[in-house]
């Protein structure tokens, strides 16, 4: 067990429970992301390449979108279960980096907000990985200790 101080006011128990639900509910949020685009990635692809074509050639951002919704699906998955979970937490954060960038090219400031909290998110649960102990990734730690 780590032995990160908390505040007294806070019981590790607790901090653990909040960290486990924020990364359940925030893999669903993203799971769900990959899995209503999964049926239709074609048009998710188009709408990709409409909405950036004046940034980048359709070569460039058709491999980005087409690799898109498998990430949010795959790692999004992996937070809900708790398998691999620093590195979906880590693949969906550089996700979001081009993402950010495209947006902010494009000045649409109300999407950039909703990712930058998306961002913060991905810090929160980043940062505490160590929090991570209602997990499977725990249950294999604990089997090969």
């Amino acid at each position: 067990m780590n032995n990160i101080e908390t505040p007294i006011f806070l019981k590790r128990k607790d901090v653990t429970l909040a960290y486990t639900l924020l990364r359940i509910v925030f893999g669903i949020n993203f799971f769900v992301h990959g899995l209503v685009r999964i049926g239709n990635m074609g048009g998710f692809i188009q709408s990709m390449v409409d909405r950036f074509q004046e940034l980048a050639p359709s070569f460039v951002i058709i491999p980005f979108a087409a690799l898109t919704t498998p990430v949010e699906l795959i790692s999004g998955f992996l937070m809900i279960i708790g398998l691999q979970t620093r590195n979906a937490i880590i693949t969906g954060f550089l996700l979001m980096m081009p993402l950010m960038f495209g947006v902010c090219l494009l000045q649409q400031w109300d999407i950039a907000s909703s990712q930058l909290i998306y961002c913060l998110v991905f810090f929160i649960l980043l940062a505490g990985c160590s929090l991570n102990t209602i997990s499977i990734d725990r249950l294999i730690h604990n089997r090969n200790s």
